[in-house]
């Protein structure tokens, strides 16, 4: 019967519970437990339990009581009650020491195991991994079964260049909601890219195929892969680093985001700037480099500033992947025009219409800065181009974002 389908346990819920902490921190990424230690010492506050709880709030809305599959504790079940949904908890780590990459492969195959359609996962990139890796195992162990469950991200970690996240949290729960008033969704085959954050912090980003994955289709409301700027692009990059640098004024802070555009904004300057961090420049000087949250708010406390921003290739978003550094206290510190954005006209071209997106975790916020903005693409070139919330891709008739 289709209303007794509504509530069967096809949803499996996993959090992996420091994604993305690294990001605010200037850490770049979040793995490894030397990193997180760090990030907790730099300030930074766990982040993806909020961010799923986001995501589940909008599927309870549709689904009051709904059992969905999850792993103990911090893992899923505590935020799987604290948003209205009933958990059944079929993996528990081991509670001796903090939990691992490992616990999240072994919730998803639990998860698999017990006949989960549809996985979510709060993290960033090497979440992904880990629960693919997990369903993976457990089709492997069941002879090929289950070879058709598909795995959804709640965007929660730092980089996120994937193909399987959803585009904001709420988007990611109205798709499981989706998914279970029908009882499924088509599919389509996406990428999980992960990357060694020892070469990404040493300025050599190099992401890798790590797995094959199906996603929900959800036309607005998931995010495509990051697209790198091709080789041929070079000049068009200077080019636009060139127009930013002559849109900069005396007496102005800004805040450099990270990115290979970015980096060609430093050399315009003729700084040594940090690639995948955020820099304070002022009057053609380095005030500080590769700073925190905290330490982009000290910064620019009490001074003209702006963010200076570029695109990420394929996927449209200016704020909220890559760069958490740029948090919502942050931007909204910077006052009425917060964002001085950089790319070329052909990343503008390759979103064939789609809207530019922002995901800072402030919704609020990120509504404000919905509307259009003026993008520099070279030295005496810009295009007005418009700005939607991520979050917004939870209503009908969103733009797409695949």
């Amino acid at each position: 019967m289709p209303a007794a389908r509504q509530h069967r346990p096809t949803i499996g819920v996993v959090v992996n519970p420091v994604a993305g902490v690294g990001g605010p921190a200037g850490l770049v990424g979040s793995d490894g437990e030397a990193v997180q230690r760090e990030a907790f010492a730099r300030g930074a506050r766990p982040r993806a339990a909020a961010r799923a709880a986001e995501a589940l709030t909008v599927l309870a809305a549709a689904h009051p009581g709904l059992e969905v599959l999850t792993a103990g504790g911090a893992l899923g079940e505590d935020v799987v009650r604290a948003s209205g949904l009933r958990a059944r908890v079929v993996y528990r780590a081991d509670e001796s020491g903090p939990t691992t990459a490992g616990d999240t492969a072994r919730a998803v195959a639990a998860f698999v195991a017990a006949g989960a359609g549809l996985v979510l996962f709060a993290g960033g990139d090497g979440t992904a991994r880990d629960a693919a890796g997990g369903a993976g195992a457990a089709q492997d162990a069941a002879g090929g079964a289950g070879a058709d469950v598909a795995i959804l991200g709640i965007p929660a970690g730092v980089k996120m260049y994937s193909g399987c996240f959803a585009v904001a949290p709420a988007a990611a729960g109205a798709i499981a909601a989706d998914w279970s008033t029908a009882g499924t969704l088509p599919t389509r085959e996406a990428e999980v890219l992960d990357l060694d954050e020892d070469a990404l912090r040493g300025g050599r980003p190099d992401p890798h195929l790590f797995a094959l994955v199906r996603v929900p289709v959800a036309g607005g409301r998931t995010q495509a892969r990051k697209a790198p700027t091709p080789t041929s692009d070079a000049d068009a990059v200077r080019r636009a680093a060139a127009g930013v640098v002559a849109r900069m004024q005396p007496g102005v802070r800004y805040l450099l985001g990270p990115g290979g555009t970015l980096a060609a904004v430093s050399r315009e300057l003729g700084i040594p700037g940090t690639p995948l961090g955020v820099d304070v420049v002022q009057d053609g000087r380095l005030i500080a480099r590769n700073v925190s949250s905290d330490e982009a708010l000290d910064a620019i406390a009490g001074r003209p500033a702006q963010a200076v921003v570029t695109v990420i290739g394929g996927q449209g978003f200016l704020l909220g992947r890559g760069n958490q550094q740029l948090s919502p206290a942050v931007i909204a510190a910077l006052g009425p025009d917060p964002l001085l954005v950089v790319a070329t006209e052909q990343k503008l071209i390759d979103l064939s219409g789609r809207p530019l997106l922002v995901d800072t975790g402030d919704p609020g916020l990120d509504a404000r800065l919905a509307g259009h903005v003026r993008v520099t693409t070279g030295p005496a070139s810009s295009s007005i181009y418009p700005v939607s919330a991520a979050s917004a891709a939870t209503t009908e008739g969103a733009p797409s974002c695949v």
